[in-house]
Parts: structure tokens; C-alpha cells; sequence
């Protein structure tokens, strides 16, 4: 029927500051559950460094060894663990009574609002804030005034589920005049309404620029601009899956050896999720000069083999797109601005990938550029 609830996610630490830390997840199946566990691991900053999963159609059993994406990061452990915990079905109730039910409601969508003096870098440190306290952001308007002074609107889900409460969402806003010190202005949280609905599907993009963003492949101009920018890019661009039904009598085995990138292990479970792949027994390597070598025996959800040659193409094309393309980002010129454009892909249930925004913002304030405008 289940086992004890503090046995279903554990976490051990290494011994040394640099030594990974190991989570091991062993409760009750249930489709995409890899997927979930590796996407809350990256919300939370956190690099799988190599993996091991297996199952059996009714039990899961998963070791990742994982590290902070940064030195610097501030990792809260317990929340982890309630977190992943949560995404785990429950152990108190048997394997069939987890396949019936339908899943958790989504997150309330609350509205921060806040107003500060604009400077170079703040909203990374605003965003950086809200990932440490385990706030998703969902969509961004920033919008700066003639007078120097910035009206930030962030809609955000909450993983801790506690911003209905009056202290949770107070500490948020002691946490953002905390760290936008004497820029801090004034700080509104309330659940999100009709503006949100404004905001929904908004694009002016030019169709030339969407289709570059969100076509199926990468054009040839994208993929020499990347070159051109770095020529490393030309090592990058390889990748390979291959298909193998011969070394198994029931699973399909999948070799796959590509150049390492941040959240590689959550796109191989993701779109093992969103093709209705499952992943019977899985080995993710440690990175070795810079590529993985994955090995996943894998079924259908109906328990068979994958045998039909199109979806075998069809799998292994889209491995390969996300592995060499796991972000799209084109700089643009439309009249006196300059645009960076950053798309990325989104799973069938609507969840984009995490922590795209704190990269961007990361970046842009390690190389001092200064975002006056955004929007998601």
C-alpha cells in the first residue's frame, strides 16, 4: 500500500562543501513524475549532476546527485523537500487510487506590484529574490517614467501555496525593500484580475521574427548568427540519438551523447512526458569535458516497444532540437531600441521552463547592460 512518508524523499548531503548532494525520491508511479521532480530540482537552482531511475509500472525509484548552479546560492532544503514530496503521489493511498485521481488545481495567480527608483541590475536582484522565495514567475511588465522612477508588475504562482496569508505576503515585500534598499518605493500583492487577462497572448512581434523564435527548426541564418557570435557553437551543434530494439526483449533503448547544457535531464523528461514515453530504467552520466552520455530503456504507455519507424524519427528529431537548441535568442533593432528576444519551450500543460527570466536578467547585469522595458 505505501511506505512511511519521511521515507519517500531523502536528502543526503556531501561530506565536503563540493561533494554533490544525493536525492533519492522511492514512492508510488505516476506519468511525467521524473519530469516534475527534475523541473522543481532546476526552480530551485540546482544542477543534476547524474541520475539513476528505474520502475516497475507501479513504483519509482530515483538517486540524482545534484549541486548549486552558483557558489553563491542560497539552496532551502526543507522547502525542497516539501516540494518534491508534494509532487510525489500520495504514499498513503494504493498505485490505483494515484492513477484515477486527477492531479493537484493549479496555483492561485497573485499580482506583485511594486514601484522603485529604476538603476542598472535591480530587477535581477527583484527576481532573484523571488526564486529564493520559491515564486514562479509567470509573466513581467516593467514599465519606467520620465521622473527615473519604475512600476514593476510581476504575476507570480506561489510553490509554497501560502500567499493567501497575511504574513507570507508580507515577508515577501520586506524581503524586496530589503534588498532594493533606499530605491524602494511602495510594494502591492494581491491575487492577479481582469489585467492579467489584458496581458494574456500579447505579442507585436513581426511574423519574420516569430517564425525565427518559434519554428519548428532553427533557420540556417539563426544557426550562422550563433556561430558567428561564438565559434565554440560549431562543437555544440552535435548531437545524437540512436534507437536500439534489439538489446531488450521489452523496452526500446535509447543511447543518446550530447554537449551538457543547464536543465539538460529535465528536457529529456520532458519531452519523454509530453510524447507519452516512459522511462522504464534510466542512466544519466556525469558529464565528462563537457557531454553526457544518457542510456534510457524505455516503453510506451501501452508497455510496448517504440517500433514504428515515423515515431522513432519523429522522438529522436525532437531530442536532437532541444539538446542543440534548448533556448531560442535573437537580437533585434525596431526603430531606436535594441530588443533581446529569448523564447523557450513550453510543456503540454502550459509550464515554461524554469528560471529563464533570472538567467536573462543574470546576464544582462553581469555584462552592465541596462533593461529599461520588459515583457513576457
Amino acid at each position: 500500500m505505501g511506505i512511511p512518508c519521511d521515507d519517500v524523499v531523502l536528502i543526503q548531503h556531501g561530506k565536503i562543501p563540493d561533494e554533490p548532494s544525493v536525492i533519492t525520491v522511492n514512492c508510488p508511479d505516476k506519468a511525467g513524475l521524473g519530469c516534475d521532480l527534475s523541473r522543481i530540482i532546476l526552480e530551485f537552482g540546482l544542477c543534476i549532476t547524474r541520475g539513476d531511475s528505474s520502475k516497475d509500472g507501479r513504483w519509482c525509484y530515483l538517486v540524482l546527485w545534484v549541486v548549486p548552479q552558483h557558489s553563491s546560492l542560497k539552496v532551502d532544503w526543507e522547502s525542497l523537500k516539501s516540494r518534491l514530496l508534494a509532487a510525489c503521489p500520495s504514499c498513503l493511498f494504493s498505485y490505483y487510487f494515484n492513477q484515477q485521481s486527477n492531479g493537484p488545481s493549479p496555483s492561485p495567480l497573485y499580482l506583485l506590484k511594486f514601484w522603485c527608483l529604476d538603476q542598472k541590475g535591480s530587477l535581477h536582484d527583484v527576481t532573484r529574490v523571488l526564486c529564493e522565495l520559491d515564486l514562479s514567475i509567470q509573466r513581467v511588465k516593467v514599465m519606467p517614467t520620465p521622473d527615473g522612477r519604475v512600476l514593476d508588475l510581476f504575476f507570480i504562482t506561489d510553490g509554497m501555496e501560502l500567499l493567501d496569508t497575511k504574513q507570507r505576503r508580507e515577508n515577501v515585500c520586506e524581503h524586496l525593500t530589503a534588498v532594493l534598499g533606499k530605491n524602494f518605493i511602495n510594494c502591492e500583492l494581491q491575487l492577479a484580475g481582469p489585467e492579467y487577462e489584458r496581458l494574456r497572448g500579447f505579442s507585436d512581434l513581426p511574423p519574420a521574427v516569430a517564425e525565427e523564435l518559434f519554428g519548428s527548426e532553427p533557420s540556417d541564418k539563426y544557426t550562422s548568427m550563433l556561430q558567428a557570435l561564438s565559434p565554440s557553437m560549431k562543437t555544440v551543434n552535435k548531437a545524437t540519438v540512436t534507437v536500439d530494439n534489439i538489446m531488450s526483449p521489452v523496452h526500446t533503448l535509447l543511447q543518446i551523447r550530447c554537449v551538457d547544457h543547464k536543465g539538460l535531464i529535465y528536457d529529456v523528461m520532458r519531452i519523454s512526458k509530453d510524447c507519452n514515453i516512459q522511462i522504464v530504467y534510466g542512466r544519466f552520466s556525469s558529464s565528462v569535458e563537457g557531454v553526457r552520455n544518457m542510456d534510457l530503456f524505455v516503453q510506451q504507455t501501452d508497455g510496448k516497444k517504440i517500433v514504428d519507424p515515423e515515431r522513432q524519427i519523429a522522438l529522436c528529431s525532437r531530442l536532437k532540437e532541444e539538446m542543440l537548441h534548448p533556448l531560442r535568442v535573437i537580437i533585434a533593432n525596431r526603430g531606436p531600441d535594441t530588443e533581446l528576444l529569448v523564447a523557450n519551450p513550453v510543456e503540454l500543460s502550459g509550464k515554461g521552463r524554469p528560471r529563464v527570466f533570472y538567467d536573462v536578467t543574470f546576464a544582462l547585469k553581469t555584462l552592465g547592460i541596462c533593461i529599461f522595458s520588459v515583457r513576457i
